[in-house]
């Protein structure tokens, strides 16, 4: 289109900008005030004019720009032009400047003044309040992911607009002032200093951080000299330990795997009061909340200390597979987060291989499973065509399917061979933007396999197969079909790299199989079949994101195998995975699940018998709808098989334990208090009490707080608070944000509905970050998920315009998908007509697709004909 005949109006309503101005350097400039809660600030941006224009279009959202702040200056000439006119489009996030006259070709300096508010929403550039000396402060923090980079300064906000960034700030002289890049020099002026930073090397603008606040900080170095800081708020610098050493090894570690070195010269680890997510990434100034990066000795509990070790490696892989190569749209977000979260995985592994990271990993797997199991799922490559399309795709599909099919490929093509390629592939592509299909070329060229054609299947269309497996005359058949949690038969077809074991791990096949069936002839099988001990694996150690469903006599072959502990412990979780997922969907009975739970009575794994933990409490959640007359049997059932792995552990550790008994002593014991165990509760009321009176004691250690809590509100009703009052003095009187959470997901978990309402109001309450709200809503039990709908319906006007991004779509999720009748998923559909918005609307669908599953579930178990009676045996059998 020729520059003459261009308007404003055809910039409205695009899913991207225009690509005849890019930017190549930002010079910005920054003044936050923390008390007014707002900021001023400038840019100058070099800008590369590529084709005829009058107009240049940038992002801009809730700034407030004066038409006369914004000028325009061909390099090379006097000439200064300033523009006819200046439009915001709030809705686009976009800003117009339309010049009178044709901009020259080749590069200009565009000048912009603005102003901005210090927002509360935890996203563009705002405030967080923490404490000091007893009294409240504000901080200002950026988190920019996925585009509110445009909150704080005019920009172009995707990821392909790579450029170099000068920051400058004038902050109040006491505070520090931290960006992505060290600090050149700093010149104060009384109450007021500015401080000037290195250039950044060429990045995305989701990258570039700026935080302002009183810190403390602990420092290390890596063995080539990178500095190494994590900044707590005062006084809590110590918990700051572990995460540094992680961070050093973690940088040393990918710095050999990824081949090329970290490229900037310093890493900063910041703990934030206030924030969204977990962690964001930020180019050499990593964010995270308070519980994904301290670790306190004394109060944090062994998973806590997990969590911070996966999180900080996740967050510096990106600084290779991210930032250095960052994807060339949100399309591409998967290979971000995906990558991030296997690799995570890999560094944990290497530093605490007694954590068995990799067993633990097949939870990422499931809850990546349990999402794309929906027909509301998406493909993890997924067309984002507006910018509040994009929020909702940092699920479950993008982090642990794209982590999954990763490990997958990885196991498929070989570690070394994986790693060599991807090395090559961070090298090609550093400094720039790529997409999915340039990984898959690399891998292809350095392994030789038929990468392309094997992952499209994976990336392109959503859902997942099942493969059938059958036994007949010698031969094992095969057919794949979509699997559904609604019991519906998809349409989908996978290449799937199948891999299967007989009768020991010594003997194993892989192969590719294409098409809907194949007929397997396993070499010595027949001798393999004559054995009383005869089995058959298929995904061994379930590499593979697919399931499998076995025929009756295969089936029953590994149910002996597991009680005979001849299964790894990925394929013990595996075979339970699957006949859940399987018995939900309404292709298996639920007496055969209940049949091979009690298989794992010798279960020696903390991964494997977590998940049965799991499973057991959601077959109780749907019994209570289902049949509430088998409840009472169904907890029996349970209790005696959960009873004497907890006699063996205690509520105390015992010398020479690891870290998965401690993981262990939590869960188990918080399950016991959840199915309503006497032995359970009264034990851990009595030590409670003692620890609300010495918090010292050791009789109630972290890890099994949590637990404890749990016991006490199942104690709890509205004519006796006792123990709730006491929780909340807990909460009220400690600093530290993870005794804050583990309290937080313990009260809602009541048999009470007054108290469950209660508890939702006060998670309303100012003594609540927003942020955190989300462990309340997690912490809902069986008895209170109707009331926490009930209640989201009526408060839904506030939350809606309080909470924003993931933490609007978790209240959505969280409160919707545990409803288990029909009615209710009526009721949540009206709801919702004209409530509906394009940041929740994929959410929404995927809640009530699960309400219609749950239904679905209940009633095939009400039609079980025989379930009453192997209740009664079970419960009498153990």
């Amino acid at each position: 289109m020729a520059a003459a005949e261009q308007s404003a109006e055809q910039f409205r309503g695009q899913a991207r900008l225009p690509g005849f101005a890019a930017p190549r350097r930002y010079d910005l400039r920054l003044t936050p005030d923390l008390d007014a809660c707002a900021f001023a600030g400038s840019v100058d941006v070099s800008v590369d004019v590529t084709a005829p224009t009058r107009f240049l279009v940038l992002n801009a959202v809730e700034l407030e720009v004066a038409p006369g702040g914004v000028q325009f200056k061909p390099l090379g000439t006097d000439q200064v032009l300033h523009p006819a006119e200046v439009t915001n489009v709030p809705e686009d996030e976009i800003l117009i400047i339309c010049f009178n006259e044709v901009l020259p070709l080749g590069e200009g300096a565009l000048a912009i003044a603005f102003k901005g508010i210090l927002n509360d929403k935890m996203h563009g550039f705002y405030r967080s309040v923490y404490e000091l000396n007893g009294e409240k402060n504000n901080m200002a923090v950026t988190q920019f992911e996925p585009a509110d980079a445009r909150h704080c300064f005019p920009c172009w906000d995707e990821p392909s607009f790579k450029a170099i960034f000068k920051i400058t700030l004038e902050v109040p002289s006491e505070t520090v002032a931290l960006s992505n890049m060290p600090v050149v020099e700093e010149k104060v002026n009384g109450p007021t200093k500015v401080v000037y930073f290195q250039e950044t090397p060429i990045m995305s603008t989701y990258l570039v951080a700026v935080i302002v606040g009183m810190f403390d900080y602990v420092e290390a170095f890596t063995t080539d000299g990178t500095r190494v800081r994590v900044y707590t708020q005062v006084g809590k610098s110590a918990q700051g330990k572990f995460a540094l050493e992680v961070a050093v090894k973690t940088l040393v570690l990918f710095k050999e795997y990824f081949a090329v070195p970290y490229p900037l010269p310093k890493m900063d680890m910041i703990a934030i009061p206030d924030f969204a997510s977990g962690a964001m990434e930020n180019y050499g100034l990593v964010t995270y909340r308070e519980t994904a990066l301290l670790f306190d000795e004394k109060h944090s509990a062994a998973a806590n200390k997990q969590r911070v070790a996966v999180v900080v490696a996740h967050e510096l892989a990106h600084q290779w597979f991210g930032n250095l190569v960052t994807m060339e749209w949100w399309t591409h977000l998967w290979l971000n987060e995906g990558f991030a979260t296997w690799v995570s995985y890999l560094a944990a592994d290497n530093f605490f291989p007694e954590w068995n990271v990799w067993t633990q990993f097949l939870e990422e797997s499931t809850t990546g499973f349990k999402l794309d199991a929906l027909e509301g799922s998406h493909p993890i490559e997924v067309d984002i065509n507006h910018i509040n399309e994009i929020d909702e795709i940092f699920d479950a599909i993008s982090y642990r399917k794209g982590a999954s099919v990763i490990r997958m490929l990885q196991s498929y093509l070989g570690a070394e061979t994986f790693q060599k390629s991807l090395a090559a592939y961070i090298k090609k592509f550093a400094y720039s933007n790529a997409k999915t299909e340039d990984l898959w070329a690399a891998l292809e060229e350095g392994s030789g396999e038929p990468v392309k054609t094997l992952m499209h299947s994976w990336t392109k269309q959503q859902g997942y197969p099942v493969v059938n497996v059958k036994l007949k005359d010698g031969k094992l058949e095969m057919e794949q079909t979509q699997f559904l949690s609604s019991g519906a038969e998809g349409v989908g077809q996978w290449v799937v790299p199948i891999t299967l074991c007989c009768c020991s791990y010594s003997r194993q096949e892989k192969f590719l199989f294409h098409g809907k069936q194949v007929n397997f002839n396993l070499s010595g099988l027949v001798e393999c079949q004559k054995k009383d001990d005869f089995w058959i694996k298929l995904n061994v150690n379930q590499t593979g994101f697919y399931r499998v469903s076995y025929d009756e006599e295969l089936a029953s072959r590994l149910r002996y195998t597991i009680e005979a502990n001849k299964l790894s412990a990925a394929d013990r979780y595996g075979v339970l995975d699957d006949t859940y997922a399987l018995c939900m969907a309404g292709k298996q009975k639920l007496v055969s699940l209940l049949h091979l739970i009690a298989a794992y009575k010798d279960e020696t794994e903390y991964t494997v018998l977590a998940h049965v933990i799991h499973t057991s409490l959601s077959i109780v959640e749907m019994m209570a709808v289902a049949a509430p007359e088998g409840l009472g049997k169904l907890k029996k059932f349970l209790i005696d098989f959960l009873e004497p792995f907890a006699q063996r552990i205690g509520w105390d550790a015992k010398s020479g334990e690891g870290h998965l008994d401690a993981l262990l002593r939590g869960t188990l014991l918080t399950a016991l208090a959840e199915l309503g165990h006497e032995a359970t509760i009264n034990e851990a009321v009595r030590r409670f009490n003692i620890f609300l009176e010495d918090r010292e004691t050791p009789l109630l250690p972290p890890d099994v707080r949590k637990a404890a809590y749990v016991a006490l509100m199942q104690t709890v009703n509205k004519s006796n608070r006792a123990g709730h009052e006491s929780l909340l003095k807990i909460y009220r009187e400690t600093d530290l944000s993870q005794e804050k959470v583990r309290i937080l997901g313990s009260l809602a978990s009541c048999p009470d509905p007054d108290v469950v309402r209660d508890t939702l109001d006060f998670m309303l309450s100012p003594e609540v970050r927003n942020q955190d709200s989300i462990f309340v809503l997690r912490g809902v039990g069986a008895a209170g998920h109707e009331v926490a709908w009930t209640w989201f319906k009526e408060k839904w006007d506030y939350i809606s315009n309080t909470f924003s991004g993931t933490l609007l779509t978790y209240f959505v999720s969280t409160t919707v998908s545990p409803l288990r009748t029909d009615e209710l998923g009526d009721d949540a559909e009206e709801f919702f007509k004209s409530r509906m918005k394009a940041n929740i609307a994929r959410n929404v669908r995927q809640s009530i697709e699960r309400v219609r599953i749950n239904a679905k579930w209940v009633e095939s178990t009400r039609a079980e004909a025989n379930l009453g009676n192997v209740l009664k045996e079970i419960a009498h059998k153990h």
